[in-house]
């Protein structure tokens, strides 16, 4: 069956469908990631997005029920150059396409993807449209210009959990798998804020000590102060994190209380509660292959990230220290204020997929807590 991407500023794709069939709109990004696009497609952060995946050939290894980071896709819709529906992976149990049909993402395979992640890298990430109804360029690219642009759009909170709720699994093992942690062994009370969190950051706390409680993006900061722990964790999640007021002003409680851990967007968030400002980045940085230095030591980490914002470090001069820089395009990639124990990281420490060059983030964690035990 036809299907074309069309996007705001005029450009037309004209592909295959696979998945879905129907019309869906997003911002358009482009991850540049080789493996993990099922972990990519079940990312909570990528709500209100299209993915382009820059490698050529996806779904060969299946989708199995193991590497999902959510229990739901949230992502607009998925291009890719080259879809494989003969997949072998001996832990795979259906095919990439079944799994996009399966929760109605609609999907486009055929195009050049090097062609289109030149454009958005040369022109920045932009709203489009997939069809496999309507082919009419004028027609669909009036559709991409009327989409809201994610600068603005708060899209956390329709991602969060509706309740709190306790999290004791732990990492992956190739004997038993995601093993539950004794309680006994869970040496550090965490209140995790699920802005869009991903499981294998919970599974990272866990197996770093931490008795996890996850509670919903909006969860009073007085009530998170009762439950006595002994850090904040922010996540990470999707869009806009200034029209997110309420959270950030519930943030502010905790500086000065508390240790606070923030990832992605959570590491924005902290940033807007300590009252820096964050700016849209032109085509953000999507993937699982992106150096990182570590300020401190100088030592060069290769890093997942998934982003379209980033922090103003400038802005936050008077609190916090670069801790962190994005060696591709020079922005933030993490900060530690100057006094108290808070620190943020823009990448993910826990990547899935990706390298773990920057998991001992969730040690650092751990020993901010036990030292303002």
């Amino acid at each position: 069956m036809k299907a074309v991407l069309a996007l705001a500023d005029g450009r037309i794709f004209k592909g295959k469908s696979f998945g879905a069939t129907g019309e869906t709109t997003g911002e358009v990004v482009f991850n540049t990631a080789m493996s993990g696009y099922q972990e990519v497609l079940t990312d909570p952060s990528y709500k209100g997005q299209m993915v382009t995946m820059t490698y050529t050939q996806i779904g060969n290894t299946g989708i199995n029920p193991e590497d999902i980071e959510s229990n739901q896709l949230y992502l607009s819709g998925f291009i890719v150059r080259e879809y494989l529906d003969c997949y072998s992976n001996w832990r795979a149990t259906m095919s990439l396409d079944a799994y996009l049909k399966e929760n109605g993402v609609v999907g486009i395979q055929g195009i050049d993807t090097r062609a289109l992640t030149r454009h958005l890298r040369d022109k920045g990430a932009q709203n489009g449209i997939i069809s496999t109804v309507d082919f009419d360029p004028e027609s669909l690219v009036r559709k991409a210009r009327a989409i809201p642009s994610m600068a603005g759009l708060d899209l956390a909170t329709g991602v969060t959990c509706a309740q709190p709720y306790h999290w004791t699994e732990g990492l992956w093992d190739l004997a038993d798998g995601y093993p539950q942690v004794d309680k006994k062994d869970l040496k550090y009370k965490v209140v995790a804020y699920d802005f869009g969190i991903k499981l294998n950051i919970l599974r990272c706390l866990v197996s770093a000590g931490c008795d996890v409680t996850v509670v919903p993006a909006t969860f009073p900061a007085e009530s998170a102060l009762e439950m006595n722990p002994d850090g904040i964790f922010l996540s990470n999640g999707p869009g806009d994190p200034e029209p997110m007021t309420e959270v950030i002003e519930n943030i502010k409680k905790f500086v000065g209380k508390k240790p606070i851990f923030g990832i992605c967007l959570g590491h924005q968030l902290l940033g807007l509660a300590l009252g820096g400002r964050t700016i849209k980045l032109k085509f953000g940085n999507h993937g699982s292959n992106l150096p990182v230095m570590d300020m401190a030591t100088r030592k060069v980490e290769i890093t997942a990230q998934n982003h379209g914002f980033s922090v103003d470090i400038l802005s936050l001069s008077h609190a916090c220290r670069l801790g962190h820089e994005n060696l591709n395009d020079q922005t933030v990639e993490g900060m530690a204020h100057k006094e108290l124990p808070i620190f943020s990281v823009q990448h993910h420490p826990e990547a899935s997929p990706g390298p773990h060059d920057s998991h001992y983030l969730f040690g650092r964690f751990v020993e901010l807590m036990e030292k303002h035990k």
